[in-house]
Parts: C-alpha cells; structure tokens; sequence
C-alpha cells in the first residue's frame, strides 16, 4: 500500500517537472484567481466598515420652537420612548443649541452681530433621536409628523450620510459585481490549462500508461499522479496567494487606519478568520484542478 502511494507521488514530481512551465503556469493563474476573491472579501470588510461607521453618525434633529415649554418637549419625548426601534435620545438644551450655533458661526461676525442685538435666545432646544436601523427614521420623522406636534416642531432634519451610505453600497455593488466577473474568468482560464496540462501529459505519458494497465494497473493507480497534483496546485496557489495577501496588508494598512481611525481592520478580520479563508479557498482550487483533471483524464483512461 505504502510502495504504490510512494509510486504515485514520484509519478506526480516527476510530471510536474517535465511539464514545469504548464505547472508554473496553472499555480500563477489560480493565484491570480484567488486575490481576485480576496479583493473581493476585502471590499465588503471595507464597505462593511464604512456603513458602520457613517450609520453611528447618523440621526433625526428635532428643532424645537423657542417658546415650547418643557411639559411639550417631555411629552414627545415619552412619545419616542414608546417607539422600540428609538435607541437614544439625547436632549440639547437651549444655551447648548446657542453655543453650538455660536462655534459653527464663529467666522461669520455678522451672524453674530445679529444675535447680540436680539438680546435674548431665540434658539429652542434639540432633540436627537438615533433609532436601530437607518430606514427607522423616516418611521419617526412620519410619527413626528402629526397635527399635535406642529405647533412647537419647528423642523425635523434627517442626516444626509444616508445618502452617502447608498453611494457606498451602489460603488460596492459595482466593485463586487466586477470582481465576481474577474474571478470567474480567472476560473476557466484555470480550467482550460489545468485540462490542457493534464491532457498533454496523458498524451506524452500514452506509452507509460499503456505498459502499466498492461501489467494490471488499475485507472486509479493511473490517475493518482494527476490528483496529487491537483492538490500541490491546489496548496502553492492557496499559500502563495494568502501570503500576498498578508503582506500587501501590512502596506496598505497604515493608510486604511487614516480612512477609519481604527488600526488593523483587515489584518485582524484575515487574523481571525485564516483557517476558514484557507480551508475555503483551498477546497475551492482542489474541486476545480481535480474537475478539470478527471474530465481531461476521461478518454484517455477508459478501461
């Protein structure tokens, strides 16, 4: 048992090295197959990222009128409390709101020329209200929205990092879409060496093949070789790919951390999940090189 594994794996080195370049070729091209799928994993970290990151920005202001009374705002105050999708409600009170408008006014002196000579505030409190999810907050604005609150409302903005965060996931949608396309037709050209590795091989080896079903070998003794090295394909493709991967990372990274003000962001997704990524991956490469390997191996081997 142990000779013909032995047997089988000299066959295979041996086949690899007269067909070296055909070799090289077929590890090249499912390398280049698999950074194309771990781009595409790292756009959707990235894009994940980003959505986080501008949904914790995101809120409804509610502007009071400057002569609401504090019964009125702890009224809609309870009234969002009672809404399970509100999450936080923050209330800025109306020397807060002043100061704000004051800091974001600072280099218009105009502005605040104008309100000093009113001698009094004529800014209403705010209430910021952040709910679960982003598509939660048209539900309260509605909610805000009836006769009751209309007199002391005086205006209820939603935040336009909604729409950035449609532009984001419209780039990424695209950017995915591109990169299925690339992997996929990295996928057959794979395809079409690894069967055409695998056939000349046969056809060189036809001689070889034919003296050892003579002598009782059986077909899978003869396609042993070819599946050994489906799997050395499948290993020097996954390895070297992932090792790009990891080092391309560690340059790229310090400018990611400048985007996100978080360090190691995809360092430490790959980190966490490499032995899932590299199983994965590499079952993916081995079911490829090995499909193409038995459909090239097909007429050949026949009994």
């Amino acid at each position: 048992m142990f000779i013909k594994f032995f047997r089988v794996l000299k066959f295979a080195f041996q086949d690899i090295l007269r067909n070296f370049s055909l070799s090289f070729m077929t590890v090249l091209i499912l390398v280049l197959m698999l950074l194309s799928i771990n781009t595409l994993i790292v756009i959707r970290v990235l894009t994940f990222e980003a959505t986080s990151s501008i949904k914790d920005q995101i809120d409804v202001s509610v502007y009071f009128d400057y002569s609401v009374t504090d019964k009125n705002v702890n009224e809609v105050i309870s009234y969002l409390q009672s809404f399970p999708e509100v999450t936080e409600l923050v209330l800025l009170s109306r020397e807060e709101v002043l100061e704000d408008f004051k800091e974001q006014h600072k280099d218009s002196p105009d502005i605040l020329l104008s309100l000093e000579e009113l001698n009094q505030n004529p800014l209403g409190p705010t209430l910021i209200v952040k709910t679960k999810e982003t598509i939660d907050y048209e539900k309260i604005i509605t909610a805000l929205g009836v006769p009751e609150y209309e007199s002391f409302i005086e205006a209820k903005t939603f935040a336009d990092t909604e729409q950035a965060i449609q532009r984001i996931e419209i780039i990424t949608s695209n950017l995915e879409k591109f990169t299925l396309v690339l992997s996929g037709l990295f996928a057959v050209i794979a395809f079409v060496i690894i069967f055409n590795t695998i056939r000349v091989s046969v056809y060189t080896q036809r001689i070889e093949i034919t003296i050892k079903k003579l002598v009782g070998a059986t077909n899978w003794f003869v396609r042993g070789p070819y599946l050994v090295e489906s799997v050395i394909f499948s290993l020097l493709g996954t390895i070297f790919a992932l090792t790009f991967v990891f080092t391309v990372l560690r340059v790229i990274e310090p400018y990611i951390q400048m985007v996100f003000q978080r360090s190691n962001i995809l360092t430490n997704y790959f980190n966490s999940n490499i032995i899932m990524l590299f199983g994965l991956q590499f079952a993916g490469v081995f079911v490829l090189t090995v499909f193409s390997s038995f459909l090239a191996m097909r007429r050949s081997l026949k009994s």
